[in-house]
């Protein structure tokens, strides 16, 4: 790959090799139905780059089938500090390029490269899997936003939202604004971009922004706590009511009525086959 091919895909290579991943800053394992994914430059506080939302966009297309719980987690104290601040020098990050020479490449260009980023987000909302999002000590800008693109937030009492871009002159770009909004409300997600100020756990709790808070030493249990909950349920049911609720929004009472029914009808068909020969007599007794 040329330095120009992989500065279009931000840096990343087709693979997602533990090897190249450590490359990036980053570790993905898979212990059956729970995979993990692991910022990890804590020296950096696992600042994130092009190529760290590139690699999670390979993690999310390879994902294996049997999967249905992904955690989201920082190693050190901090969950990641937001964007390498790298990417503001003129110089950028090593193969990466940086924004300005981004911003220089073109309105098309830039635009893909913006989805290419943000893919790397999108596909933890996908309703055959839960995402949760382990947060502690800073989860600032595009962490913030990574932590608001899993389905779950669990934090610990150390944790530090804060949505940075517009103090830098920049908006949210890696799918946080959406997220932000329908859990807080359009005034509170104003006054927390706007400010650029920290949420603290307590808060982040009272305003919906996390599920659960506890001792930074209980993170850990506390996950896989959440992760043996959500996989007691049935596998397809979990899907389908993903699915629902994920509409829900979208949806007056009467559409989202005729969508439960829908989805209901699936899992009976599914959980009560109607065997061949059922369907045959039915058939011969509706000619009668």
């Amino acid at each position: 790959m040329t330095e120009a091919q992989a500065q279009q895909r931000g840096g990343y290579a087709e693979d997602v090799s533990a090897e190249r991943l450590a490359e990036i800053g980053l570790r993905f394992e898979v212990d059956g139905e729970i995979a993990t994914i692991a910022l990890d430059r804590p020296d950096k506080r696992n600042a994130q780059t092009f190529a760290t939302w590139s690699a999670l966009a390979r993690i999310g297309e390879s994902l294996p089938e049997q999967v249905r719980v992904v955690v989201v987690k920082g190693e050190g104290p901090s969950f990641s500090a937001g964007i390498d601040l790298r990417m503001f020098t003129a110089e950028g990050v090593p193969g990466q390029g940086s924004f300005s020479s981004a911003a220089k490449s073109g309105d098309t260009d830039f635009e893909q490269r913006i989805r290419q980023a943000q893919a790397g987000f999108l596909w933890l909302r996908r309703p055959e899997i839960v995402s949760i999002a382990a947060v502690q000590g800073h989860a600032i800008g595009a962490g913030f936003q990574l932590a608001l693109a899993c389905d779950l937030r669990i934090v610990a009492d150390d944790v530090a939202f804060c949505m940075k871009e517009p103090a830098l002159g920049l908006v949210p770009d890696l799918t946080g604004t959406k997220p932000l909004v329908e859990l807080v409300g359009l005034a509170k997600a104003i006054d927390i971009c706007l400010t650029a100020r920290i949420v603290h756990a307590d808060e982040a709790m009272r305003i919906g922004l996390a599920e659960k808070a506890v001792a930074g030493g209980d993170l850990t249990q506390a996950v896989q706590e959440k992760a043996a909950e959500l996989l007691s349920t049935n596998r397809d049911a979990a899907v389908a009511t993903k699915r629902l609720l994920q509409g829900a929004r979208s949806r007056t009472l009467e559409e989202q009525c005729v969508a439960e029914g829908l989805e209901q009808l699936g899992r009976l068909k599914a959980l009560f086959p109607v065997s061949s020969t059922h369907l045959r007599a039915h058939e011969t007794l509706r000619h009668l």
